[in-house]
């Protein structure tokens, strides 16, 4: 399924983005020449008024942005999983004794050592998609790999420090 964006300059405001939900109603991302930015819901009745704005500041457009990725990833991988035999996920939760706790996440050696992937990183309910290799490990945290059953429970005992 695609879905069209349509552009809109706003003359002497920003840019306009617009796109239509599978339900039939008008989700607008108007970005401000000020650099601001709000969420707009169309009404029902008239897409061309807006029922309810919400604007956001930079830190929660990209706390937005990276739950919104992270989930579609998740939603994806799933699927993948339905599709491809052999292929599995697992979420790994850091516990305070784990060897990586506090270091950045290429410490691991995962994919060189188990042929895993590891496609993101919850913490406290943020979803970090795509996490590089400095980004840190913090006690908590789930870690979300994909890879064989056994590649990863042996990603599982790196983790753990067995």
């Amino acid at each position: 399924m695609s879905v069209h964006v349509e552009r809109a300059e706003l003359a002497g405001i920003g840019v306009r983005h617009d796109l239509e939900t599978s339900a039939g109603r008008r989700l607008s991302v108007i970005t401000f020449r000020d650099g601001g930015r709000e969420l707009a819901v169309a009404d029902a009745r008239d897409p061309d008024r807006a029922a309810q704005t919400l604007a956001l500041t930079d830190e929660e457009a990209t706390a937005l942005s990276e739950v919104l990725g992270g989930s579609v990833i998740l939603t994806q991988l799933a699927g993948l999983r339905e599709q491809i035999d052999g292929l599995s996920t697992a979420n790994i939760t850091l516990r305070a004794d784990s060897p990586f706790a506090g270091r950045p996440l290429g410490d691991t050696r995962a994919r060189t050592l188990t042929r895993c992937s590891i496609v993101a990183i919850v913490r406290g309910g943020a979803v970090m998609p795509a996490p590089g290799p400095l980004d840190p490990l913090i006690v908590g945290d789930t870690i979300v790999a994909v890879g064989t059953p056994e590649g990863l429970e042996h990603l599982a005992r790196i983790i753990d420090g067995a």
